[in-house]
């Protein structure tokens, strides 16, 4: 049998460091409980020990004269406890506390004649002192537990907090917002003191500098590569369009076609990474939208509409997308591939091995290729980009009898009239 899954607010720090100083807070206030307790009663039956052996004494004298005993005093009273009367038969001195008359009462004795002569003393003052004296140990106990407790957790609440925005900061730069930044006031003084959660969030900060200045430089150089390429490449396609039928002009024609397409997908992933694009957003029907996406693509995929949807989106953006998630199942995929418009989620499926592990835990790469040069590339990291300029999402999925299937969710358009009358 499993045990039970601790709820994850028990993980945190900030409840490790409340049970940690609710622990050691307890521990010392029950040390220093204990040490009071103990030096304030033994003070207090010193005392009366010592008030109760001088009256033992006086009472002697009193015996040993022949005088009356006072009233409190008696040979072999009724009550003296049964080791104290033993002890005073062997000629020894000695005190007790006990219950007398349902009242604590100290009682002295000594030897007499071979009895107990005893004297006793009302406890009872001295036994409330020290009931209340633990009793004000134990309410201010509680009160500075509380007291520290919350102090504890509000220190360690601002460090956890400065934490959860550092780690804020680290998932939205991983998510790809490199302008992100901690900005903790403690790194932006050189002379004032650092503690540990500031070194860090100036580490990351600039971490992410350094990051965003490799990956704009990076960005830069593939768009200018690109941009540079595409007039020679333009020079080499009217040239190739000149040279004589044949099995070698149409292999020159065909890579010089692919250099194109891979140099206009560098431009356009170049454009997307510096979030430059602008969206025209229109309403537009769902299903006819994908049909037509299909008859353009001039392959054999199934369209089905289960629920058309109108949504409101860029539709040449739209486009791009779908083409580039048909174009891709059919070259790495298998047939039949189905195209299926259920509300506002496109779903593109085919029958082939499915995508591979990488690609479903991080998403497409480009350049990343499986299987000895068989990968997903640029298509898909450019249908991504593009979801996201227009608010969709995309989502690579392993289908539940084999396959692979990319699902498109855009924002439904809701007509006014119509959320009207189901209010």
């Amino acid at each position: 049998m499993r045990a039970p899954r601790r709820p994850a607010w028990t993980a945190t720090l900030t409840w490790k460091a409340a049970v940690f100083i609710a622990v050691m807070c307890c521990a010392l206030a029950a040390l220093l409980g204990v040490l009071v307790h103990v030096s304030v009663t033994g003070q207090t039956v010193s005392d009366s020990r010592d008030k109760a052996m001088a009256r033992l004494t006086e009472v002697t004298g009193l015996y040993e004269a022949g005088e009356p005993l006072p009233r409190f005093a008696g040979v072999d009273p009724p009550g003296l406890p049964a080791s104290l009367r033993a002890l005073a038969a062997r000629g020894e001195r000695g005190t007790m506390v006990t219950e007398y008359e349902g009242r604590p009462t100290m009682w002295a004795a000594g030897p007499a004649d071979g009895r107990a002569l005893a004297v006793r003393l009302d406890y009872t003052q001295s036994a409330e002192t020290i009931d209340a004296l633990d009793r004000s140990i134990l309410g201010s106990s509680v009160l500075a537990i509380g007291a520290t407790l919350l102090v504890g957790v509000f220190a360690v609440t601002r460090v956890t907090r400065r934490l959860h925005l550092t780690a804020q900061v680290a998932r939205r730069i991983s998510a790809g917002d490199l302008d992100a930044r901690v900005d903790d006031p403690r790194t932006k003084d050189p002379s004032r003191p650092q503690d540990e959660v500031a070194t860090v969030s100036g580490a990351l900060d600039t971490m992410a500098s350094s990051l965003q200045r490799k990956l704009q430089t990076e960005q830069r150089f593939t768009a200018d590569v690109a941009h540079e390429l595409r007039t020679p490449l333009t020079g080499l396609s009217a040239a190739a369009e000149l040279l004589p039928e044949g099995r070698p002009s149409e292999l020159v024609r065909d890579r010089v076609r692919a250099m194109r397409g891979l140099t206009e997908d560098l431009l356009e992933i170049s454009r997307l990474d510096a979030r430059t694009e602008t969206v025209d957003l229109a309403v537009h029907e769902l299903g006819p939208l994908a049909e037509r996406v299909v008859r353009a693509s001039g392959t054999d995929t199934e369209v089905r509409v289960v629920r058309d949807a109108t949504v409101e989106t860029d539709r040449r953006r739209v486009e791009r997308v779908l083409g580039n998630l048909v174009a891709n199942a059919h070259r790495h995929g298998a047939p039949p591939v189905v195209v299926t418009v259920d509300g506002p989620v496109v779903s593109v499926r085919d029958h082939g091995p499915g995508y591979p592990a990488y690609l479903l835990e991080s998403g497409p790469q480009r350049f990343r290729t499986e299987s000895g040069g068989k990968g997903h590339g640029l298509g898909l990291t450019i249908a991504v980009g593009q979801a996201g300029v227009i608010g969709a999402e995309l989502v690579f999925a392993a289908a539940p009898d084999g396959g692979a299937e990319a699902r498109l969710r855009l924002p439904e358009y809701v007509r006014l009239a119509a959320a009207e009358s189901e209010e």
